[in-house]
């Protein structure tokens, strides 16, 4: 496992070596290095400099440039309006430091040495509760985030916090008492999730309706909740199969998702029971929280209602049972005290947000979050319908998250079957599963978290534009060249010359490792959307330009089929962080 330094890193430390040597005094400035579409990089901190020095922009930056010793990675900087350096770097230094990630399995993508332990809450579906498309986002940015932050070296702990606890199990529990057989199945063999979804939806709704209408039933129900909360045996036996059962349904959409859950990782509401009483105890102790007309609370000075009273954070309420708050900061005591986390990233609803700044306040009030421990909220916006109001179905219902994955699939199942000249049948289908979801999760993925985005079907499976069908079939391409190839191998020539789009196509290549950094520090998953999207375009546009199999000479055929090489291993890999299949054949 080498880290490779990118040609960008190269340049800025020969920059800084010139300054430090042409400018004493101005030893720590930065180069302020960026890509150029006038040159590879331009360098403009020169302008912040001759400020500070009070001297003349494009003197010292032609000072600065004499000062660079010639070497194998510059091939010209020039100095251009008030003192910008434009800077060309050699075809040699590209194809060398190509070649350095091409020899490594990580593609020369450094660990990041300040790495730590981070606790992702993504995908927290309710128990006998349909999951929506709602449901959809956090699952999506939590598995590509776990992803990212794992391949830059974090120690990432999943957690689910399914919603598994609150006065409804009373109904249901109570219901299915008097009503035994409810929840059994139709035969021994392996359940489906559509099964079991049918069997919760339909005792939920049976026992809403009696609920809704037969009084003494609701007080039975009422009962029911306190055996529920005091852990009454057979209660919690009940509340244990409704929590089973949903797991069946759970997995079966997750597992249509192509994601990863683990038992072990689903950590509801239920899990934190045991710590609620003491978490108020604390908080009431050390003064965190005050009681106000029966309730425990705290205050903000900036969070204030519409009358301009304040607003608290209610931990527990005057009938002493217990808010999300309560077990949210359990959740917090547990992941920092047991889990030992240094990050706690929170993939929820932006609508939620309130809410958790004022926990998070709260925590670090009580000395769970500081300087060593911090706590984001990864938020995220709506989804929305083509007319751009949220997404609903005709009849203004949410829309069902296995219905959208299934529509998905058969639009995706469709362009493959069009495309395909070699695929069984069944390898159509599992393609168009990979395809399908792959869209799916793509589309969310390359929008920023914060913003709603709009779920289009058609735009989503269409072969051109920004969508993952767009890169997946830019890297099925690269296979079947490297397929064709024959006797040729893939060969870096470092003594080649190189045309513009094969340059473009190689400083892109060696942006990857920066770009992963960046992203997983700024938990912003759409940056590597970007970077990938970016990729494929640079390579079409090289594939267009550049014959491979049939270039000019043997060497630049094996230097082609390189460029090409090492394009396919990147775009697998960064789709593989986002959770995204690369089929090897489309």
């Amino acid at each position: 496992m080498a880290s490779v330094p990118s040609l960008a890193s190269t340049v800025q430390q020969r920059l800084a070596d010139g300054l430090s040597a042409a400018l004493p005094d101005a030893a720590s400035a930065d180069p302020l290095l960026r890509r150029s579409d006038r040159a590879d990089f331009q360098a403009n901190g020169i302008l912040a400099l001759a400020k500070q020095l009070k001297g003349n922009p494009r003197e010292l930056a032609t000072k600065v440039v004499e000062a660079i010793p010639a070497n194998d990675v510059l091939k010209e900087i020039e100095v251009s309006g008030p003192g910008f350096l434009n800077i060309t770097v050699t075809d040699s230094a590209i194809i060398d430091t190509l070649a350095a990630r091409a020899a490594d399995a990580r593609l020369g993508v450094p660990f990041n040495e300040s790495a730590g332990t981070t606790v992702i809450d993504y995908a927290q579906p309710n128990v006998a509760k349909e999951m929506h498309v709602g449901h959809l986002r956090s699952a999506v940015i939590g598995a590509a985030m776990v992803e990212i932050l794992e391949f830059t070296g974090e120690t990432v702990v999943r957690r689910h916090h399914i919603g598994d606890w609150g006065t409804q199990f009373g109904m249901l529990i109570q219901f299915l008492i008097e009503h035994p057989h409810e929840l059994d199945h139709s035969s021994e063999s392996e359940v489906s999730g559509e099964e079991a979804m049918s069997n919760l939806n339909r005792l939920y709704k049976a026992s809403r309706a009696l609920f809704d209408s037969d009084e003494e039933f609701k007080t039975r129900a009422r009962a029911r909740v306190v055996d529920l909360q005091t852990g009454d045996e057979e209660t919690l036996a009940l509340w244990q199969r409704f929590v089973d059962e949903s797991k069946i349904y759970f997995y079966s959409v997750f597992d249509k998702l192509d994601m990863d859950i683990r038992d072990g990782d689903v950590v509801g509401e239920s899990g934190y029971n045991d710590m609620l009483v003491e978490t108020c105890r604390i908080l009431e102790e050390s003064g965190v929280a005050v009681r106000s007309e029966g309730a425990l609370c705290v205050f903000f000075d900036d969070v204030k209602g519409p009358d301009g009273n304040p607003v608290p954070l209610i931990v527990q309420k005057s009938d002493g049972g217990f808010g999300y708050a309560a077990t949210d900061l359990s959740a917090i005591r547990d992941r920092v005290q047991n889990l030992k986390a240094t990050s706690l990233l929170y993939v929820v609803d932006a609508r939620q947000s309130l809410h958790f700044k004022m926990v998070f306040e709260t925590a670090r009030r009580a000395g769970w979050l500081n300087d060593e421990v911090k706590a984001v909220q990864l938020a995220f916006g709506t989804v929305l319908g083509k007319d751009g109001k949220p997404f609903k179905t005709r009849e203004g219902e949410t829309v069902r998250l296995v219905d959208l994955l299934d529509e998905a699939i058969d639009r995706a199942s469709a362009v493959v079957r069009e495309k395909a000249q070699d695929l069984t049948e069944a390898e159509i289908a599992e393609r168009g599963a990979q395809v399908g979801i792959g869209a799916v999760k793509y589309a969310d993925l390359s929008t920023s978290a914060a913003r709603d985005y709009k779920f289009d079907l058609d735009q989503m499976v269409s072969l051109n534009g920004d969508t993952s069908v767009y890169l997946q079939y830019a890297y099925a391409r690269i296979q079947s060249i490297l397929r064709k190839a024959g006797d040729a191998k893939p060969v870096a020539h470092r003594e080649l010359g190189l045309a513009a789009s094969e340059r473009a196509l190689g400083l892109h290549l060696d942006g990857f490792g920066e770009l992963v950094a960046e992203t997983a520090a700024e938990y912003a998953p759409h940056k590597l959307a970007a970077y990938l999207y970016q990729l494929a375009s640079h390579y079409t546009t090289f594939y267009s330009e550049c014959p491979v199999l049939k270039a000019d000479t043997p060497e630049q055929v094996e230097n082609r089929l390189f460029l090409c090489e090492l394009t396919a291993r990147t775009l697998h890999q960064g789709m593989a962080l986002l959770g995204i299949r690369t089929p090897e054949r489309l």
